[in-house]
């Protein structure tokens, strides 16, 4: 018999069994509207939502709930559901189902209730987590049994992760813990509307014990560390933009002008206005291809447009704009970011107000088009990591957080080629080959290649010396040359192209390949281009915890050339 709902959550008699999972996107098979699901379509079934980008509705038997990213919702067997869709901000989601069976002695039957009575929008934090989980699921299908039971411990990880978040917990270490991931949130989402009310449910801890946990923190009630923590954000503003005192309140998270007015003087001292006169600068800066530009010295609206995206993230910049493929690579992104086209729209980039544009591009036309829009500047995406990390810190009044990331990145980058050097042989070479547009490369100076070649890791294998002396991106190469780059390990990344993808998979059938000695004693991988060619920070910090895994596994390429992608590296 399974226990009545008066009772506790019964975690430890329950059995979660993964069922399925699907990544939806605008653009799929889904209706434009979005899915609804009848009661009793599924009767045995818990369904789990997790919505990553855009905006809707979701209506569950008689709620109605306002879908945004970051939202997270558990929808019970046999409960009918609507999910719509805004249609100029559709959205894409995640969407896992699994049947639970209660277990106790020899007992067992279908867990059918809510996991948590009487709630289906879920706490969950941070989001990310749950998203790597997420994306683990939705991967191509397992091929063996073996692959569906990790299948299943990667679900359960995902399950334990958010019932640690809404299941109540006696502990007050528990407790403490709550409040402490809400003042995480506060300080990723100080722009919303946040009551004391509403933080203390989200925690689900008692108001009264809430505000006292949060004041033994914090040193503040909770009001005030939002409403300085406000301010601080709105300096930010006011040193780096001419924008009127209302458009920085909404900003920051003030619904009312006066209201921040008398607030900010509380805090400070002097008026936001008085405040913006006494210390905005500006600052100019000698761009990639040569021209000297004045920018402001603390840039809020940046567009960045090129394919090292990624390196924004770690400086703790959110763009508003960018190019598509790139903005993807780098993964969870707190704010959305409007993709300006490839090539740039300049009406679509003028609509969102930049105070700076960077572009990875020497075009003069394109750049002349810029500058009239907002200060603009050329960059070089190729140039080495530590060199972009430096001067982006400088651009954008973030030097100290570059330098920080930078020493944070070398010491963790020593501590993994130092845990590899047992399984490396002294100065192992390493080679990365390619197919795009229907041609073969060898990769250089770019991508993974790049974080390949590292002091403590991988020498450049035969030929390829060449590339890196000459500072070659990338080398085109006819197939009966790939011998005389073949290092001791071989990467090829598999291109997303269908065409490139199968040239790739004749290539790795032929003796140029099989006879090649990495591919004879197994030491060959393939993995995904769009997911490991890349060298922004963002995917340089994920390759040091996936290059690890992806060499202390076995053979990824079989000798006869099959093609079997190794591991996407996981969203940080």
């Amino acid at each position: 018999m399974v226990p009545s709902e008066s009772g506790s959550l019964p975690v430890r008699s329950l059995l979660f069994q993964f069922a399925a999972a699907d990544k939806i996107m605008p653009g799929t098979c889904e209706p434009a509207a979005g899915p609804e699901v009848d009661a009793g379509e599924k009767p045995d079934v818990h369904t789990l939502l997790l919505i990553s980008a855009g905006t809707g509705t979701l209506r569950v038997a008689d709620e109605t709930f306002f879908c945004a990213p970051d939202k997270c919702y558990m929808i019970p067997p046999g409960a009918s559901y609507r999910l719509r869709m805004d249609s100029d901000r559709r959205l894409t989601y995640y969407r896992i189902t699994c049947r639970i069976v209660y277990c106790k002695g020899s007992h067992t039957a279908l867990y059918l209730k809510p996991l948590v009575r009487g709630r289906v929008e879920w706490s969950v934090y941070p989001f990310a987590r749950a998203v790597r989980f997420a994306d683990l699921l939705t991967e191509s299908d397992p091929s063996g049994e073996l692959q569906h039971f990790y299948r299943q411990l990667q679900f359960q990880e995902l399950m334990g992760f958010l019932l640690e978040h809404n299941v109540s917990s006696p502990e007050p270490s528990s407790c403490t813990h709550a409040v402490e991931n809400s003042i995480r949130y506060i300080q990723e989402h100080y722009k919303r509307p946040i009551t004391v009310k509403f933080l203390a449910e989200q925690a689900r801890v008692p108001h009264w014990q809430y505000s006292t946990i949060f004041q033994e923190l914090t040193g503040k009630k909770p009001l005030d560390y939002l409403n300085e923590l406000r301010i601080e954000k709105a300096k930010e503003w006011l040193q780096s933009t001419r924008e009127p005192l209302r458009e920085i309140a909404k900003r920051v998270g003030f619904a009312d002008e006066y209201y921040f007015n008398r607030r900010f003087r509380q805090v400070t001292g002097i008026t936001p206005r008085q405040y913006s006169q006494s210390v905005q600068k500006r600052t100019r800066i000698k761009d990639w291809t040569g021209h000297e530009v004045e920018i402001p010295a603390l840039p809020r609206r940046v567009i960045y447009h090129g394919e090292t995206f990624g390196d924004l993230a770690v400086l703790g910049v959110e763009a508003i704009g960018g190019g598509y493929p790139w903005i993807h690579q780098t993964g969870r992104l707190k704010s959305p970011v409007k993709d300006i086209g490839f090539p740039i729209n300049p009406a679509v980039t003028e609509a969102l107000k930049p105070d700076l544009i960077i572009v990875s591009s020497e075009d003069e036309s394109q750049y002349d088009t810029l500058r009239a829009i907002a200060p603009t500047l050329t960059f070089d995406s190729f140039a080495p990591l530590d060199e972009r990390i430096e001067l982006l810190g400088t651009i954008l009044g973030r030097r100290r957080e570059a330098e920080n990331w930078l020493a944070r990145y070398e010491k963790k980058a020593a501590a993994m080629w130092s845990r590899l050097r047992a399984s490396l042989q002294p100065d192992e070479t390493a080679s990365v080959f390619t197919f795009a547009r229907n041609r073969f490369f060898v990769m250089g100076t770019i991508g993974l290649s790049s974080m390949l070649y590292h002091p403590d890791g991988f020498r450049p294998a035969g030929r390829t010396r060449r590339l890196l002396d000459k500072k070659l991106s990338y080398l085109e190469l006819l197939p009966e040359e790939m011998k005389d780059y073949a290092g001791d390990r071989i990467f090829m990344l598999l291109p997303a192209d269908a065409e490139c993808r199968s040239a790739a998979a004749e290539l790795m059938k032929s003796p140029l390949w099989t006879e090649l000695p990495a591919v004879r004693r197994g030491c060959c991988y393939a993995v995904e281009a769009d997911e490991w060619n890349f060298a922004d920070a963002t995917t340089t910090e994920k390759f040091l915890d996936e290059l690890p895994r992806l060499l202390g596994k076995e053979q990824i390429v079989p000798a006869h050339g099959g093609v079997r992608p190794g591991p996407k590296p996981e969203e940080s």
